[in-house]
C-alpha cells in the first residue's frame, strides 16, 4: 500500500499535466467552435408593435393595438449568423481564448432551434424565446501517437419578460420598457483517446444560472410597409453572471397583414464565473457573440 499510492498519485498527476496541455492545444486550435454556440444566447420577441427583441421581425404598420382592444399575438422563426469572441474555462482546465467564425460553428452544428412569442394588448406587453443548439467535433490527433479528440455542447438560452407601453406622442414610434430573466444551461464534454499510457480521459460539465435583466424594446414605423426594430437590456447583477447583456438593431418588411421578415445584428455579452455545479473546478465564460440575424414572423 505504502508503494501503490505514490504511483497512483504520478498516474493521475501526469494524465492530468498531459490532458490539460493536448486539451488546451486542441480546443484552440479546433474545439472552440463547440465551446459555444450560443451561449445568449437571449430574447428574440418579434411583435406586433414594439415587437423587436433579438432575433427581428416585429410587424410593421398596423401598429399598437388601442388600450382596451385585446391582445395581438406575434410567433417568429429565426437564424443568428453568430461569431464569438472571448474566454472559456472548465472544471481544473486552463482558460482558452475563443476566436470564432460563424463558419466554424456551421460547420460543427448537429442540431439548432430558434424562436420566439411576442404578446401586447396596446398598454402592457409579454415575451418569450428560446435558443438551443447542440454541436460536436471529432478530430484526429497526430501527436501524442495518434488518437482522437472528441468536444461536444448542449446550449440553452430561454428569455421571458414583461413590459409596459409608453407614450411617445410620435404615432410612428412604440417604445416599452421591460423587465425579465434569462435562463442560460451550458453542458460541455471532452473526451481523449490516444495510444500513449495513461492518456485516455473524459470529462463533461453543466453549467446553468438566471440573471434578472431590465431594458427597453422600440419600433418605428418607416410607412405602412417598412419598420425599423431596436431593442437592449442589461442584467446579472451579480445574481447569476456578472454582468449580461444584449442588443439588437434591424429593418423588417411586412408583406401582407399577417407575415413579416427582418434583417437585422445581434449581440450578447455574458460574464460568468462560478464554483462548478458538481465536481472540481470552476466553470468560466467571458465572451461576446454577435452576427446578423435573418426573421420570419406571423402575425394572429
Amino acid at each position: 500500500m505504502q508503494i501503490q499510492l505514490p504511483v497512483q498519485q504520478f498516474r493521475s498527476r501526469a494524465r492530468h499535466i498531459m490532458f490539460s496541455a493536448v486539451i488546451a492545444m486542441a480546443i484552440a486550435e479546433y474545439g472552440t467552435s463547440v465551446a459555444h454556440a450560443g451561449p445568449e444566447p437571449v430574447a428574440s420577441a418579434s411583435s406586433a408593435s414594439p415587437a423587436p427583441s433579438a432575433g427581428g421581425s416585429g410587424g410593421g404598420g398596423g401598429g399598437s393595438p388601442e388600450p382596451g382592444s385585446g391582445w395581438n399575438y406575434h410567433l417568429s422563426v429565426y437564424g443568428w449568423a453568430v461569431s464569438l469572441k472571448g474566454d472559456i474555462g472548465m472544471r481544473t482546465l486552463p482558460t482558452i481564448p475563443a476566436d470564432v467564425r460563424f463558419a466554424d460553428l456551421l460547420k460543427n452544428m448537429d442540431g439548432a432551434l430558434m424562436g420566439s412569442f411576442f404578446a401586447n394588448d396596446g398598454e402592457w406587453l409579454f415575451l418569450a424565446d428560446l435558443v438551443y443548439a447542440n454541436l460536436s467535433r471529432n478530430r484526429t490527433l497526430s501527436a501524442l501517437g495518434g488518437g482522437n479528440l472528441g468536444v461536444g455542447m448542449k446550449a440553452t438560452i430561454a428569455t421571458s419578460a414583461v413590459g409596459r407601453i409608453l407614450p411617445t406622442g410620435w404615432e410612428e414610434l412604440d417604445f416599452a420598457v421591460m423587465a425579465g430573466v434569462r435562463y442560460m444551461s451550458i453542458r460541455g464534454a471532452v473526451s481523449l483517446n490516444t495510444y500513449m499510457p495513461f492518456s485516455a480521459f473524459s470529462t463533461s460539465q453543466r453549467q446553468w444560472w438566471v440573471d434578472p435583466v431590465v431594458g427597453f424594446v422600440a419600433q418605428w414605423k418607416i410607412d405602412r410597409s417598412w419598420f425599423i426594430d431596436a431593442m437592449a437590456d442589461i442584467g446579472g447583477f451579480g445574481v447569476g453572471s456578472k454582468l449580461s447583456s444584449t442588443g439588437y438593431l434591424g429593418i423588417g418588411y411586412m408583406w401582407t397583414e399577417s407575415f413579416s421578415t427582418s434583417l437585422g445584428y445581434r449581440y450578447l455579452y455574458e460574464d460568468y464565473e462560478h464554483s462548478a455545479v458538481s465536481g472540481p473546478g470552476t466553470f468560466r465564460y467571458k465572451a461576446t457573440m454577435h452576427g446578423p440575424t435573418l426573421a420570419m414572423g406571423w402575425k394572429f
